[in-house]
């Protein structure tokens, strides 16, 4: 020992730069007894083992303190402790609820909610396991066998104490692992042995989660995220065995990557090239709140770390015989002022929120904006109808700040053939050509998504600067007429353009439910036909593009997680992430001068 001289553990400190390096920090939840907020130190001692820099999060349900905390954190331990008061799940309480923690209740579910928004990996102990499902719409039982009781599916099975007097120490009873879980990959075990300390558990995780391990009475001992996102509950108490710790080593390495996608988010520029949520803004959307009713907001986009979006004016395409005033809900005279009234409408949101938000018109305005902490609206056209038949309306858009225009939408129009149509002109109309020309010279880009392959080819020649395919994947790994073919990407890659991989299901599978895993693997796809500076995402969020794992704004940043366990460099992340598509965008604007 130094003795008590503080100056010498200060010089140990000190003895070098940096003093130490950057930790995850890990928020740990306290309990609440007679007026103390208090943690066991065995939960702390276990972070610091596994690497990590503990914190301890008070029992507080203030909405700045909540945030704030959360704002700090690179991952979260649910600590375990006494029952939830049944009331916060709709029900009475049972005649065997025993004692509740009414200060710890409200702040935890509401931490969890946001955690879980935010993307901040998790692990639940004991409690933890039962606030991961009471917040996140699963079901706990208030009574272990007072639920079996109900459960027939259990009558056979053997009856296994959970509430043990035995030392926390001791293993108690066996818990059986699945072994497609994270948990078995932990342990390499399909049977390990734990601890015991409880009467409530989990009766159903609900649909963001699933079982990944039992006890022999069928009791949910253990719950990991279906999303693909950091969040697991065990119904033991791994803080108190020596066998506990890889949990703990988990949690910190997930919040390790969290931590380091964070800061890459902080350097990089973030841009999704194309959602349609604007057909949503005359339906009284309220983009600065967390609107259920749309993927793409203010505060989705925050949780995401997400900076820019290219929004469409998306103008349905009549069929032989519709009138276009059939297909909108709103009192327009034509596609040109529909167009105009959803470009009104993002300008006055952005005007309501013109502190956080801002419409951007080139890259440099998005590099600006990201500066000063601003979001960036950009503006688009989905389908070339909004022009009305009039080549003066290409500069009139291009005055109003619109960065490109998609030739078609599902359906011939004047200006080309669509994927989803039936060939009217063989490819590029005579007044396509003249559209594409026009774009050309007032700096928009040609955005052929939704053309089919003539239109593609044709448009790739007419054109004088690279095109674009805002929001398209491979038709190699899904056969729809939507995707790009080998050859129309190598095309693409050789004329500068960029192809943007899209979340819409039925682009990326035809069979089963689609994932961010499905997104990822039509993305490198693409980067081994076209290279990488030739790629990018277009979400098509609110025009049913999302897919588990990847479902809206909020979750942008597990597409960076993904690429960073696939080993894409920082540079390379850049390119994916908006870099290709600016360097095209720069090259389209600069050419109109």
């Amino acid at each position: 020992m130094k003795g008590y001289n503080v100056q010498e553990y200060l010089q140990e400190i000190h003895a070098q730069y940096p003093a130490a390096e950057r930790q995850p920090v890990i928020g740990i939840t306290s309990n609440f007894t007679d007026g103390d907020a208090s943690l066991r130190d065995r939960y702390y001692q276990q972070v610091i083992k596994a690497g990590g820099t503990p914190v301890i999060i008070p029992p507080v349900a203030d909405k700045e303190v909540l945030l704030n905390t959360l704002d700090r954190l690179d991952g979260i331990l649910l600590s375990g402790g006494a029952d939830y008061n049944p009331l916060w799940a709709g029900e009475e309480p049972s005649i065997h609820l025993h004692g509740i923690n009414a200060v710890r209740d409200l702040p935890e579910l509401l931490l969890t909610q946001l955690a879980y928004n935010r993307q901040i990996p998790m692990l639940g102990i004991c409690r933890g396991i039962q606030t991961l499902a009471m917040a996140l719409d699963g079901k706990v039982a208030q009574d272990i066998e007072e639920e079996r009781k109900r459960n027939t599916t259990n009558e056979l099975l053997p009856h296994v104490k959970h509430s043990q007097d035995a030392a926390r120490e001791e293993l108690t009873h066996s818990v059986q692992i699945k072994t497609d879980s994270i948990l078995y990959k932990l342990y390499q075990q399909e049977t390990i042995y734990v601890n015991s300390f409880h009467h409530q558990a989990v009766a159903h995780p609900g649909k963001r989660f699933r079982v990944t391990a039992t006890a022999a009475d069928g009791t949910i001992e253990a719950i990991e995220s279906k999303e693909y996102k950091s969040v697991m509950g065990v119904q033991w108490h791994p803080e108190w065995l020596e066998s506990g710790l890889p949990l703990f080593q988990w949690l910190v390495q997930q919040a390790q990557e969290f931590l380091q996608a964070k800061q890459l988010h902080h350097r990089i520029l973030t841009l999704d090239t194309h959602c349609d949520t604007p057909m949503f803004f005359p339906q009284g959307i309220h983009f600065e709140q967390r609107d259920p009713r749309i993927l793409v907001d203010l505060h989705k986009m925050t949780e995401g770390r997400q900076d820019a979006v290219i929004m469409a004016a998306y103008l349905p395409q009549p069929k032989i015989g519709q009138f276009f005033s059939q297909l909108v809900p709103f009192d327009v005279k034509g596609p040109t002022e529909y167009a105009d009234l959803i470009f009104d409408k993002i300008e006055q949101i952005v005007s309501a929120n013109r502190d956080y938000l801002s419409i951007a018109r080139t890259p440099a305005d998005l590099y600006e904006d990201k500066r000063k902490g601003r979001k960036s609206i950009m503006l688009g056209i989905e389908n070339g109808l909004a022009l009305s038949h009039d080549l003066s309306n290409v500069a009139y858009f291009a005055r109003r700040g619109v960065v490109y225009i998609t030739l078609c939408h599902n359906g011939d129009n004047d200006i080309c053939d669509s994927a989803k149509g039936c060939n009217t002109h063989n490819g590029v109309s005579a007044f396509g050509e003249k559209v594409i020309q026009a774009m050309n010279q007032q700096g928009i880009m040609v955005d052929l998504s939704h053309a089919n392959e003539k239109s593609f080819y044709d448009a790739l020649q007419i054109s004088k600067t690279p095109i674009v395919c805002s929001h398209s994947s491979c038709r190699a790994l899904c056969d729809h007429p939507r995707n790009l073919t080998d050859d129309q990407l190598r095309a693409l890659a050789a004329n500068g353009g960029v192809a943007q991989i899209t979340l819409y299901a039925g682009f990326l599978r035809k069979e089963g439910e689609a994932t961010i895993i499905d997104a990822i693997e039509h993305l490198e796809h693409a980067i081994s036909i076209m290279g990488i500076d030739h790629v990018g995402l277009g979400t098509d969020f609110d025009g049913d593009g999302g897919v588990k794992g990847l479902a809206d704004s909020s979750e942008m940043i597990q597409f960076t997680l993904q690429l960073m366990r696939r080993r894409y460099s920082e540079r390379d992340i850049e390119k994916i992430w908006g870099g290709n598509w600016l360097r095209v965008m720069a090259t389209v604007q600069h050419s109109s001068f």
